[in-house]
């Protein structure tokens, strides 16, 4: 229910709706390139910040019982900044910038515990089926939201808000309430995690120490265990390579779209069909990958967002950008969900929290280094009277890289290794 409740704002927030403000209304005196570079450089500052501190809070999550309140502390920062986005008018990018930020630090900070629990809930063999299945989830609760975003936006009359001919503030108050309903969404359905699932316990190695001194020594032993864990550190460096091309496609494709001229309500309407596509194709891809394997399947999916990039390099109309839509539904529950149950399968239960801080490193760089390169190509191609063309065509660079990486991963002897940590722990 995570999954559904933070889709929202992924939807939403990143991918759909305020990007396309944020360019028309926010940024409207600015060239749309010159746009496009500022909200890139908010995406990429905002997923530093998270980069840098999830490995300290992940060690401290695994040395006291904090999973689900440091989750709640971050669940806080998000909503807050989605409804702070109601008050954003025009001429304020920077304003803008901040509250973006915020609201992706909150939404990637969150993820840091949320993903940790998943091998404190589910066995290993059912941590693909329950990955990919929050995936759908995520991709189903997000569409929703989104349909009703979209209603409210585009036959306002309907839902007693001003309709056409409003001017100023009224005139962009659907879209603005779109942001307040996030905010009550990601909070409402955070719930059932923060009642039911429970606490897993801390690490007993611990010990005595105060707090802040054994998290900094955890953390400096999970450097080190990431050299013995040698298959699971194979995976997060393939996997920050080819989730840096997934990560920008997803943040940049509407922003991309409506910078090249395409119509606003077809770009937001593709964005919705990928939730609701992604749904099936989340299921399916957790169901294959119990018969050919995790690794197999992900590589299915980094080819498909090969064409993918190739596709965007050359896109011009509404109807090529609904196709690459349908592809991204295609792909994109099944490389993130089942990259993060393969990782979960082959690091101990004992460090879940440490090492998927290390996975969000990984995943939160690789959002870093995307939108960073597409910013440096448009400043490097023209500046604010450029394109973003070639920034797409790099991203197919990730998924090649990423791909040749993910072959040199033994998922067997991963996992094997993860076991025999286990039983030592627990013998401990």
């Amino acid at each position: 229910m995570y999954d559904w409740a933070n889709s929202g704002m992924a939807a939403t927030i990143v991918t759909a709706v305020f990007p396309v403000y944020y360019l028309q209304v926010v940024c409207r005196d600015l060239p749309p390139a010159l746009a496009t570079q500022r909200h890139a450089f908010a995406t990429t500052l905002a997923l530093t910040f998270v980069a840098l501190l999830a490995p300290v809070l992940g060690a401290l999550a695994d040395a006291r019982p904090l999973k689900k309140r440091l989750l709640s502390v971050f669940l806080a920062i998000g909503t807050l900044a989605c409804a702070g986005m109601f008050f954003l008018g025009e001429g304020e990018w920077l304003l803008g910038a901040v509250l973006f930020m915020l609201a992706n630090i909150g939404a990637s900070g969150s993820f840091v515990f949320y993903d940790s629990l998943l091998p404190h809930v589910a066995r290993p063999d059912e941590m693909d089926r329950v990955s990919t299945s929050g995936y759908a989830l995520g991709y189903l609760g997000g569409g929703l939201l989104l349909a009703l975003n979209v209603a409210w936006i585009h036959f306002p009359t309907a839902f007693g808000l001003p309709g056409p001919g409003a001017t100023g503030d009224a005139a962009t108050l659907p879209v603005r309430l779109a942001f307040v309903s996030v905010a009550i969404w990601w909070l409402v359905f955070a719930l059932p995690l923060l009642r039911r699932v429970p606490e897993p316990p801390a690490r007993a190695a611990v010990g005595d120490r105060g707090t802040l001194r054994a998290t900094m020594h955890q953390l400096f032993d999970t450097f080190a265990a990431l050299r013995r864990y040698r298959q699971a550190t194979l995976l997060l460096i393939a996997f920050l390579i080819y989730n840096d091309g997934i990560l920008t496609i997803i943040r940049m494709a509407t922003i991309y779209g409506a910078e090249i001229g395409l119509p606003t309500a077809q770009l937001i309407f593709a964005i919705l069909l990928v939730n609701f596509v992604g749904v099936p194709f989340a299921f399916l891809f957790g169901a294959l990958a119990g018969r050919v394997g995790a690794k197999a399947c992900i590589y299915l999916a980094l080819a498909l967002f090969v064409g993918i990039g190739i596709l965007g390099y050359r896109l011009s109309t509404p109807a090529e950008f609904f196709l690459l839509a349908i592809l991204v539904s295609m792909a994109l529950g099944g490389t993130q969900a089942l990259s993060r149950s393969l990782f979960a399968s082959m690091i101990p239960k004992s460090r879940s929290s440490e090492f998927f801080a290390f996975f969000a490193v990984a995943e939160k760089f690789a959002g870093i280094l995307g939108p960073l390169l597409f910013a440096v190509i448009i400043g490097a191609t023209g500046g604010a009277s450029g394109s973003s063309r070639l920034a797409v065509l790099s991203i197919v660079g990730f998924f090649l890289v990423g791909g040749l990486l993910l072959r040199l991963v033994d998922v067997d002897a991963g996992r094997r290794q993860a076991r025999e940590a286990d039983a030592a722990e627990l013998a401990a």
